[in-house]
C-alpha cells in the first residue's frame, strides 16, 4: 500500500513530522517498508542569481556566467540556451552528486575557462523530462534551498511516499483514510471528516441489474448508475501527480477516479462504457469455459462457478477482479455506467486463484470492503466524475441489500488492563475506540463496518493495547511464591529430559525429525497400517505416522552418508505410534551408531561400532532414568534388527526395557545405509516409576562381608543359549547372587558334536552374615537343579 505525505494530510490535520508518523504507523501494526523521499536528492541544490552572462572566448554555444550565491560570486560556464543575465537558477556546487547524470561535479576548466559547479536542469535532478534549459524559477531567495522552493511551490516534486504492508486482516488500512484514522487514534492529529456527497438523479436509469439465484451468496450487493454526456480525457494534474507518485499509469478521467477511489478509500469501482453494454447487466455464476478479454489485454477462460458480470448472455467483466476491453472506457466514450458491488471475499479469491489475476480489486475485494460505504461511494465517485467530466447522472440501480454486519462485543476495562498489563484509565480506552469508529455504549463497543477483522472481546483488547502502543509497557518483576515452588514437570517429562542429557553426554548429536513417514519404510518397522495412515498427508513420503524413531534417524543418516558424513551418533526422543487413537503411542529414545569410533589414526584406535556399544549406551540411558540395575537380557528383538546380533533388555518376557544391536541388512538397503550399523531403543514408560516420592538419595553403604565365587561347568545341548543357563543360575536368589557370568565354551571332543560345555562364575554377596560351606553347599545345589531344569543340562564332571 503506496501513498504520498500530502495525500495523507488531506484526511489527516497534522503537524507531525514524517518520522514520527513512520514510527508511529510501523508501531501500529502498519509496518514502513519503504520511504521515497525526493528531498534527500535534492539536499544543497540551492537558488542563486545570474548576474552576467558573456559569450565564451572559444565556444559559440557556451556563455560564462557571473552567479551570486549565498556564499559570494562564483563563475558558472553553461552551455544553455537560456543562461542569461536576471534569471534565478540552481546551482550544484563542487563535490555534489546529479542524480540525472549519476556523476559528481568538480571544478574544472571548459575550454580554458574555470566553472565551479553546473547550473542544473529539471533532467538533471530527476524531476522531469525537460533538459532542453536549465531550472528558470520565479522568485526565491539566494541561498535557498531548492527542496524548500518546491515545497511552497509545487509541493508534489518533493512529496514523500511512503509504502506500508497490510496484514490480511486489516482491510480498512488499504485506503489513505483508513491509515489516517490510526494515525488520528495514536495523537498525531485530528482526522478530516469525508465529504458527503449527494447526487440527485435527473432520469430513468436505462441498464437494469440482476443477481441471480445461484450468486445471491456471492454477490450481496450490486449498485449503478447511468451518466451521460460525458467529456473523458486527461485527468487533472492533481490527479495525475498522486497516481504516479505511487506507481500508477494515469489513463484518463473516468479510469482515474476508480483508481483514486481504489486506494483513498478501499472502495474498487468499475466504469462501463454504457454503449457497448448490450441489454441490462446480470451477476451470474459461471458454467465454465466463458471467455473474457481482460483490461490487462490477456484472454481468461472463466473456470465453473466464478462470479462473472454478463449481459446479453455475454460476460462483461470478472466480479470483483477485472474488467472488460470491449465494454472499457475510452476517449471517445460519451456515457458510462458507474458500478459498486459488496462481494463475498472467499468467491472473490477462488476465482482470482483459478485465473491468476492480481489486480488492485481482488486485493481489495478478497480481503473485505466497508459495506456501509458502497451506496455512497457511488454518490461521491458520481460527484467527482460530473465535476471533471461533466454529464448528467441517472437514478441509481440497485440489486440485493447492503450486507447486516453489526455486532457488539463487551468491553472489561479492568480485564484489559490486566492482559495488557498497563495501566490503561477507562476514559482512554474508550476514547482509543471511539477514535477508531467504534460506538462504545455503556459496557458494550460496537464494531463499525470496516472493520471486518473484529469478532471478540478479546480484539477490543488487542485495538486498545495496538494504539495505546506497547512500547510503554514496563518491565515488572514477577512476585516470587513463600516456600519452596511446587515441581511443575511430571515424573515422565523429568525422565524424558534425563535421557536427553545421557545421550547427548554419551557424544550422540540430538535429530528432531517428521512424526510422519512413507509407507514402505513403516512397514519395515512393523507399521504403515490403515489405523495410522493419515487422511491428507503433506506427500506421499509422509503418508503414515511413525511406528519407531529408527526410522527418521536412518533417513538423517543416508542423507550425512551422501555428503560425504560416514561416522555417526546420532539420537532422538518422541513419541512413536502403534495406533491411531488418543493414547496409542509411546515414548522411546533410540539412538544409532553408524561407522567406527573415531578417526584414522597412528595408534589404530579406530574400529568398527559393534552391537557392545549400542549395549552399553543403552544401559547407560537406562541407568540415568532411575530403572532397576538388575535386569534380563534376552533375545527375540524386533525383526529389523540383526537376529543373531542384538538383545533385548527386560525385568521380565513381557516387560521390555530397551532393545539393541546391529541393524537388519535388508532394512539397511531399504534405508539407502551403507555398512553397518548399530543400534538401541529405550522404552521410556516401561521403567516402573519410583513407588516412594523421595528426592534425596540413600545412605552410601558399603558391604565389610566378604564375597565368594564359585565356578560351575555344565554339558548342555549345542543348541542352548548360553543366556538361558545365566539367567536361570541369576534367578537362583536374587539378593545373594550378585552377578553370573561365562568364562568359557567348549565344544566337540569327547563331548560329541551335538553337546558343549558352559563354564560359568556365580558371584555370592552377603548381606547379613559371613558364608558358610554349608550355606555354600545349598545355595551350590539350588544353582546345579535350577539350571539342570532350565537347559536340561548336567553338572560336568
Amino acid at each position: 500500500m503506496k501513498f504520498t505525505l500530502s495525500w495523507l494530510k488531506e484526511h489527516l490535520e497534522t503537524d507531525a513530522s514524517l518520522d514520527d508518523i513512520l514510527y508511529a504507523l510501523t508501531d501500529l501494526g502498519l509496518e514502513v517498508e519503504g520511504v521515497e523521499n525526493p528531498r534527500d536528492a535534492l539536499k544543497g541544490f540551492k537558488l542563486v542569481k545570474v548576474k552576467e552572462a558573456v559569450q565564451h572566448p572559444d565556444a559559440d554555444k557556451l556563455r560564462v556566467c557571473q552567479v551570486e550565491t549565498d556564499a559570494g560570486m562564483t563563475q558558472i560556464v553553461c552551455g544553455a540556451p537560456n543562461a542569461r543575465a536576471g534569471i534565478t537558477a540552481v546551482l550544484a556546487k563542487p563535490g555534489m552528486y546529479i542524480p540525472g547524470l549519476d556523476i559528481t561535479i568538480s571544478v574544472g576548466k571548459i575550454r580554458g575557462v574555470e566553472s565551479h559547479g553546473m547550473m542544473a536542469s529539471m533532467r538533471e535532478l530527476n524531476l522531469g523530462e525537460d533538459h532542453d534549459g536549465i531550472i528558470e524559477l520565479e522568485g526565491g531567495e539566494i541561498g535557498m534551498e531548492f527542496a524548500d522552493y518546491l515545497a511552497q511551490t509545487d509541493p508534489s516534486k518533493v512529496d514523500p511516499v511512503i509504502e506500508i504492508a497490510i496484514t490480511p486482516n486489516r482491510p480498512d488500512a488499504l485506503g489513505v483514510h483508513g491509515v489516517a484514522r490510526d494515525l488520528a487514534a495514536r495523537g498525531l492529529g485530528t482526522l478530516k471528516p469525508l465529504k458527503v456527497e449527494t447526487v440527485a438523479g435527473t432520469f430513468a436509469n436505462p441498464i437494469s441489474v440482476e443477481i441471480t439465484e445461484t450468486a445471491k451468496d456471492g454477490c450481496y450487493l450490486f449498485g449503478g448508475r447511468y451518466i451521460r454526456g460525458v467529456k473523458n480525457g486527461p485527468s487533472p494534474m492533481w490527479l495525475q501527480d498522486r497516481l504516479t507518485a505511487i506507481g500508477l499509469r494515469p489513463i484518463s478521467i473516468l479510469v482515474d477516479v476508480t483508481n483514486f477511489f481504489t486506494y483513498d478509500r478501499n472502495r474498487p469501482l468499475h466504469v462501463f462504457d454504457a454503449a457497448t453494454v448490450k441489454g441490462g447487466l446480470v451477476i451470474d455464476r459461471a458454467t465454465g469455459g466463458e471467455e473474457l478479454l481482460a483490461l490487462d489485454e490477456k484472454t481468461y477462460t472463466m473456470p465453473e462457478g466464478a462470479l462473472c458480470i454478463f449481459s446479453d448472455g455475454k460476460v462483461e467483466s470478472i466480479g470483483g477482479i477485472m474488467g472488460g476491453e470491449e465494454t472499457g472506457c475510452s476517449d471517445d466514450t460519451v456515457d458510462v455506467f458507474v458500478e459498486a458491488a459488496v462481494w463475498n471475499t472467499l468467491d472473490i479469491a477462488k476465482a482470482g486463484r483459478a485465473l491468476k489475476v492480481n489486480s488492485d480489486a481482488r486485493y481489495r475485494n478478497e480481503r473485505g470492503i466497508d459495506p456501509a460505504y458502497n451506496m455512497q461511494a457511488l454518490d461521491d465517485a458520481t460527484a467527482m466524475i460530473l465535476a471533471l467530466c461533466g454529464g448528467e447522472a441517472s437514478e441509481v440501480v440497485m440489486a440485493g441489500a447492503v450486507p447486516d454486519v453489526s455486532r457488539a462485543y463487551r468491553l472489561d476495562t479492568d480485564r484489559v488492563q490486566s492482559l495488557v498489563g498497563m495501566d490503561i484509565a477507562p476514559a482512554r480506552q474508550v476514547a482509543i475506540l471511539e477514535s477508531l469508529g467504534f460506538v462504545v455504549d455503556g459496557d458494550m463497543a460496537e464494531v463499525p463496518s470496516w472493520r471486518p477483522d473484529v469478532l471478540g472481546e478479546a480484539d477490543l483488547v488487542e485495538e486498545v493495547a495496538r494504539v495505546e502502543s506497547l512500547t510503554h509497557l514496563a518491565p515488572k518483576a514477577m512476585t516470587r511464591p513463600a516456600g519452596v515452588a511446587k515441581a511443575i514437570l511430571t515424573p515422565m517429562q523429568v525422565r524424558e529430559s534425563s535421557a536427553r542429557h545421557q545421550a547427548a553426554a554419551l557424544g550422540y548429536n540430538e535429530c528432531v525429525t517428521y512424526s510422519f513417514v512413507d509407507e514402505k519404510s513403516a512397514k519395515l518397522f512393523g507399521g504403515g497400517t490403515d489405523a495410522v495412515r493419515l487422511e491428507n498427508p503433506i506427500s506421499s513420503e509422509m503418508s503414515h505416522m511413525r511406528p519407531d524413531l529408527l526410522i527418521g534417524l536412518l533417513q538423517a543418516a543416508a542423507r550425512n552418508q551422501a555428503r560425504g558424513f560416514a561416522d555417526l551418533s546420532l539420537f532422538e526422543c518422541g513419541p512413536a505410534f502403534h495406533g491411531g487413537e488418543p493414547g496409542e503411542q509411546h515414548l522411546q529414545v533410540a539412538g544409532l551408531l553408524v561407522g567406527a569410533s573415531g578417526p584414522k589414526d597412528v595408534h589404530g584406535a579406530r574400529r568398527v561400532m559393534d552391537l557392545y556399544d549400542a549395549k552399553a549406551d543403552a544401559e547407560a540411558v537406562l541407568a540415568a532414568i532411575g530403572a532397576p540395575a538388575k535386569a534380563q537380557i534376552l533375545r527375540d528383538t524386533s525383526p529389523w534388527f540383526h537376529p543373531g546380533r542384538s538383545g533385548k533388555i527386560c525385568l521380565g518376557p513381557k516387560k521390555v526395557l530397551a532393545q539393541f544391536g546391529e541393524l537388519h541388512p535388508k532394512v539397511l538397503k531399504e534405508m539407502g545405509v551403507k555398512g553397518t550399523a548399530v543400534a538401541f531403543t529405550v522404552y521410556l514408560e516401561e521403567t516402573p516409576l519410583p513407588r516412594g516420592t523421595k528426592v534425596a538419595r540413600s545412605a552410601f553403604f558399603t558391604n565389610d562381608l566378604q564375597a565368594v565365587e564359585r565356578d560351575f561347568a555344565f554339558v548342555v545341548d549345542k543348541s542352548v543359549n548360553a543366556l538361558d543357563l545365566v539367567n536361570a543360575a541369576a534367578g537362583v536368589d536374587k539378593v545373594l547372587i550378585e552377578e553370573v557370568r561365562v568364562f568359557d565354551e567348549f565344544i566337540g571332543g569327547s563331548l560329541g558334536e551335538d553337546k558343549k560345555s558352559l563354564a560359568i562364575t556365580v558371584r555370592l554377596q552377603p548381606a547379613d552374615a559371613t558364608l558358610k560351606d554349608k550355606d555354600l553347599e545349598e545355595i551350590s545345589a539350588k544353582i546345579v537343579a535350577k539350571v539342570e531344569k532350565a537347559t536340561g543340562g548336567t553338572l560336568r564332571g
